[in-house]
This record gives structure tokens, C-alpha cells and sequence, in this order.
């Protein structure tokens, strides 16, 4: 509760910074008040007393699951705020608007992976959807932005609903909102049909939010048309969020992961990867393929739920290697694409001679999405399917190493153009800010790659 308090604290003073001409300050201000925030939620791995120690009516529990994914989503978030310095500068006047978003939008996450009650976990999700829909239409004058935010805010909306459908359901057949109640209730009662239709529809709200196919329709719009600086939290933060709450709730309803619910995870699970990987093949602007990468990502997270022993260690793993690969491609892409018309591949020609580092680092990351040794995108594939093997799902894995040799396909294309192709112009001035925030991502990639442990014995 700590945590979130203080990212809504850090919010509210990054809104009223404004008043007292604090502009130039803001960013390298919120970036020490995440790090500091980081290190107080970091702490409460070494206080175990304060687990499962329910707080204000039980609306918050924290948890070493909730402590583990917060401090994941707080990383991200200082990478994001970092970009946001340099993305916005050409609205001065608004940057404290956009910074305020992005800290309320953790808080919204935060909340997400820290409910004990399902009208705290709603008021999590609307926080953070709700920001997202500003800040993809937040370059108003851009048509593609401006179409983006409606068709997002319109269908999020929708997938809003059918989660409010959902709970609404679940209290109908149990009388109470408080999650630790309704565990212990649905171990000891016989379920009524309500409980089992508000956990589908629950999943399929939550789908949506993470872009699994047949819900990922809406992700190659809404990428392309809003901001890059709004994709690239989108494409990390949001994503990771959503995955952490599905298995969270999963796990706190007690759904019963069975037969016909392990064949619902497993369909989903291959459409995803090879809906996504295909159609990442076809794509010529950058943000669209990223999009679609995503949308074979979350059927590789879905794998996870198929062995829910050994599920959130490995989800955790698997969304930091992820989360970080994307963070280093968008300080790459930003870069490359800004005050562009599009972010199409060719863009991207020659800037291995132009510019070796960055063309370094977004090769690393997309090597790493790709599987690769020695990233950790590679090791956290590996334990993923080593741990669907061990459930009997060999199925799966097959379908999901077919469509990792798929997706090299697609990120080759990129890489290819920054080696083999000549550029088309000279590149502008690189600030360092990019350059830091693509360097420490992709060291950190690399370092969880050689050290899987350091994340892996977080939740043991």
C-alpha cells in the first residue's frame, strides 16, 4: 500500500509541478522518485510480515507476487519517463500532463497485481486504461492519433464492459467482491453456473488487454496511429500488466484449471503465436509488425498457465526479458522515426553505418524477442517450454518453436535493412538520452540472460 500511495503522491506533484515553473526539473524529479519508490517496494521482500496482511478492508494485499511485478512495472516506467523528456519537448507546456499520466498509469498497474477485492482490481484497470486512451490520442492534430483514441477508448471500453459483466456475476453468485472470500467460499460450496460464466468472461476481457488472437484486432491500429512514446508503453508496460493480472486472477478465484479450460488456453495459445507471427511477416511499418510480435507473445505467456504451480516465476521471467527487449527497440525507433511521416523498414536503411550503436542495440532486442542466445528472450523461452513439456502440452511447444523460427523471418527484415541497405539521408544528432536508455535495457536483457536466477528465485 506503501508503493501505491507514494506513485499517486509523485503524480499529484508532477501535475501541480507546473504552477511553480518546475518544467526543466520534472523529468530527472520523477525518475529519483521512481527510483526512491522502487527501493521502498524493493525492501518489502525482506519484511514477510507484511504478507497477505490485508490492508484497508482487504482492498490491497501485498504479496512477494505483487512486490515482484511492481518493482517490474516501475523499472519500466522510469525507462519511459526517461524517452518522455526528449518525445515531448516540442509541447513544453504540456509535458507535466504527460509525465502525470504515465506515474498514475503505474498506479493503476500497481493496483492491478495488488487487489484483495475485485472493485479495487476494476479501479485499477480503468486507471490504466483510461490513460492510455489519452495518451493515444494525445498528438490531436494527427488524424492517425486521433483515430487511434476512439477506436481504443471504443472498444477497451467494450472489453471494460464485458469485465464489469464479469464481476458483477461473480458477486451475484458469491455476495462479496473480496477475493479472499470468494477463494474459500468456492472451495467449500458447489459453484453456481453465474461464478464459472464471470471467470470466462473475465478471461475474455483480460484477452483483449493483452492482444491474444481472436481479440488482438484492435493492437496493429492503435500502435501504428498513437504516438510512438504511447506504442512503446503500450507494446511493454501495458502488456505485461495485463498478463500478471490474468494469471493473478486465475489464481485468487480459484478458477478450476481443467481439462476444458487447458483446451481453451492451448487453442488460444497457438492462434495467437501463428496469427501473429504470419501476419508480422506481411508488415512494412515497424510499429504494425511490433504489434503483431505482441500479439505471438501473449499466446507464448499464455503458455504459462498451462503448469499454474510453476506459472509465476516463469511469467515473471518471461514478461521482464520481453518488457526490456521492447523498452531498447523503441529508443531505437523513436529515434529513427521522429518528425517522420511513417515508421516504415526503410527508415531504418543503413543505420548500421550511420549509427553502429543503436543499430547494435535494436538487433540485440529483436534477437531476443526472436529466442536467441544469449539474451534472455532465449532463456526464458527455454524454461517456459521446458515447464509445458513437464505438463504433458508437447503440442504446444512444437506449435511455439515452429513459430519462433517464423518470427526470425520478420525481425531479420528490420535488421537486414540497417546492414545491407544504404541510407537514404543524413541522421540528426542522437541525444543521449536514447542512447542510455537503450544501453542499460539491453545490458540488463543480457544480464538476466546470463543470470536468470536474479528473477526466477524472486517469487521461490
Amino acid at each position: 500500500m506503501n508503493t501505491l500511495i507514494a506513485i499517486s503522491g509523485l503524480g499529484v506533484f508532477c501535475l501541480i509541478a507546473e504552477i511553480f515553473n518546475l518544467r526543466k526539473l520534472l523529468v530527472p524529479v520523477a525518475i529519483l522518485g521512481l527510483l526512491a519508490i522502487l527501493g521502498l517496494t524493493m525492501a518489502e521482500f525482506n519484511t514477510p510480515e507484511l504478507y497477505n496482511n490485508p490492508m484497508y478492508n482487504n482492498m490491497i494485499v501485498v504479496s512477494k507476487f505483487s512486490v515482484a511485478f511492481s518493482s517490474l512495472f516501475i523499472v519500466l516506467t522510469i525507462f519511459l519517463v526517461a524517452l518522455s523528456g526528449n518525445f515531448y519537448k516540442e509541447h513544453p507546456t504540456k509535458i507535466s500532463d504527460y509525465i502525470a499520466i504515465k506515474i498514475f498509469l503505474l498506479a493503476g498497474a500497481v493496483a492491478m497485481v495488488s487487489f484483495g477485492n475485485l472493485a479495487m482490481f476494476f479501479l485499477g484497470i480503468e486507471v490504466l486504461s483510461i490513460s492510455l486512451y489519452v495518451l493515444a490520442a494525445s498528438k490531436r492534430l494527427d488524424v492517425k492519433s486521433n483515430e487511434a483514441g476512439m477506436k481504443y477508448f471504443l472498444l477497451g471500453s467494450f472489453a471494460s464492459g464485458i469485465i464489469l459483466f464479469g464481476i458483477c456475476l461473480i458477486y451475484g453468485a458469491m455476495t462479496s467482491f473480496d477475493v479472499a472470500y470468494i477463494k474459500n467460499l468456492s472451495r467449500s460450496a458447489e459453484l453456481p453456473i453465474w461464478y464459472t460464466i464471470g471467470i470466462i468472461l473475465l478471461l475474455i476481457g483480460m484477452l483483449f488487454k493483452i492482444a491474444a488472437a481472436p481479440f488482438h484486432f484492435w493492437a496493429p491500429d492503435v500502435y501504428e496511429g498513437s504516438p510512438s512514446m504511447t506504442t512503446a508503453t503500450m507494446s511493454t508496460l501495458a502488456k505485461v500488466v495485463a498478463m500478471a493480472t490474468l494469471f493473478k486472477l486465475l489464481d485468487v478465484l480459484n478458477a478450476d484449471i481443467d481439462y476444458k479450460f487447458q483446451i481453451v488456453v492451448v487453442v488460444i495459445s497457438i492462434l495467437s503465436m501463428t496469427v501473429g507471427n504470419i501476419m508480422a511477416l506481411r508488415q512494412k511499418n515497424v510499429k504494425r509488425m511490433l504489434a503483431f510480435s505482441g500479439v505471438s507473445h501473449a499466446g507464448f505467456m499464455l503458455m504459462a498457465l498451462l503448469s499454474m504451480t510453476t506459472a509465476a516465476s516463469t511469467l515473471l521471467y518471461y514478461t521482464a526479458a520481453y518488457a526490456l527487449a521492447g523498452i531498447a527497440s523503441f529508443a531505437v525507433i523513436i529515434y529513427v522515426t521522429k518528425d517522420k511521416d511513417n515508421e516504415d523498414i526503410i527508415n531504418f536503411n543503413g543505420l548500421g553505418k550511420t549509427n553502429p550503436l543503436l543499430a547494435a542495440v535494436l538487433t540485440a532486442s529483436l534477437l531476443s524477442m526472436a529466442g536467441i542466445p544469449i539474451f534472455s528472450g532465449f532463456f526464458a523461452k527455454f524454461i517456459l517450454f521446458t515447464q509445458t513439456i513437464k505438463a504433458g502440452y508437447i503440442v504446444v511447444v512444437i506449435a511455439a518453436v515452429i513459430n519462433s523460427i517464423i518470427s526470425v523471418g520478420y525481425y531479420f527484415k528490420l535488421i537486414l535493412a540497417m546492414y545491407t541497405k544504404e541510407a537514404s539521408e543524413d541522421r540528426k544528432a542522437v541525444p543521449f538520452v536514447y542512447y542510455a536508455v537503450a544501453v542499460i535495457a539491453i545490458l540488463l536483457n543480457i544480464v538476466l540472460g546470463i543470470y536468470p536466477s536474479l528473477v526466477t528465485n524472486l517469487l521461490n
